[in-house]
């Protein structure tokens, strides 16, 4: 399986960004998905998921800002994140929910996406 997250950049407080993961190497739809974030210093965190049916859930600290879709046709799970706040900086990454695991059984996680939110 490869992730390859996209979309992040540097915005104001109060910014939106839209990121992107492209999916390759497994049958996207029978997965259900997730975006996570890792803050420097910080465990890494699911904040959002979609079944596979599209039923969607939030942690709580962005629940009403980020927005979680996916396209089945392209394989691509997006992130719509709308009055960013400095603590939401930290890189992104997407995977299953829960994580593709390596051939070592390993969580496998892909190239993330830096967001960085400035005061």
């Amino acid at each position: 399986v490869q992730l390859q997250a996209s979309g992040g950049g540097l915005v104001q407080a109060g910014g939106s960004l839209r990121l992107s993961c492209a999916a390759s190497g497994t049958i996207f739809s029978r997965n259900a998905m997730g975006w996570y974030r890792q803050a420097p210093g910080k465990q890494r965190e699911l904040v959002a998921a979609i079944a596979t049916g599209g039923f969607s859930n939030y942690v709580d600290s962005v629940k009403g800002r980020f927005t979680i879709s996916r396209d089945n046709a392209k394989a691509t799970v997006y992130l719509q994140m709308n009055s960013l706040k400095p603590e939401d900086t930290a890189v992104y990454y997407c995977n299953a929910n829960p994580p593709f695991k390596t051939v070592s059984g390993m969580d496998y996680w892909g190239k993330g996406t830096q967001v960085t939110v400035s005061s």
